[in-house]
């Protein structure tokens, strides 16, 4: 690999490791070609996407970033699968450790967050971003509907009354 070629991975790396939501380091030693397929087909499903690296020039990407604390996490045959969420990556990586076991998950980081393999489990069973903006917006059309049916409530009373006084004059 030739200078120019490895200033460039290490300049990928840098916008790989800034525009991602969150960044998780495995090994996949043994893992056959099909297999880093299937991974990387999960991944672009929701988004994301699985990289080999070199380790040296991932550690050169990290300096100066908010996830320089990772680096010592790159030894050996590594790859970082990650996406624009900070929740997709982990969720698909987890969930393909569990049924691979040559994929094994080292890490990772989220800004300045690092995480071991737990902190990266943890952080798959978190709800994805569609969900919170979900409950979020579930949340509020249910206080919208509170609003307005306590905004009626006195209105709705006051015709009842008016009706029953014109029921009672009619007879």
């Amino acid at each position: 690999m030739d200078r120019q070629t490895k200033e460039a991975s290490v300049e990928d790396l840098k916008s790989v490791f800034a525009g991602s939501g969150s960044v998780v380091i495995a090994h996949y030693s043994g893992m056959t070609v099909a297999e880093m397929t299937e991974l990387r087909t999960k991944l672009r499903e929701v988004g994301g996407t699985f990289k080999v690296v070199r380790n040296r020039l991932a550690k050169i990407a990290l300096q100066g970033q908010p996830g320089e604390k990772a680096s010592d996490m790159f030894t050996g045959p590594v790859g970082i699968a990650f996406s624009g969420d900070f929740v997709s990556a982990p969720k698909v990586a987890v969930d393909y450790a569990k049924s691979n076991d040559k994929f094994e998950i080292i890490g990772g980081f989220m800004d300045e967050e690092v995480f071991d393999a737990k902190g990266i489990d943890a952080l798959s069973k978190m709800p994805s971003r569609e969900e919170l903006i979900g409950t979020i917006a579930a949340r509020l059309l249910g206080q919208a509907g509170e609003i307005v049916s306590r905004v009626n409530s006195p209105g709705q009373t006051l015709a009842g009354c008016i009706q029953v006084i014109g029921e009672k004059a009619d007879a």
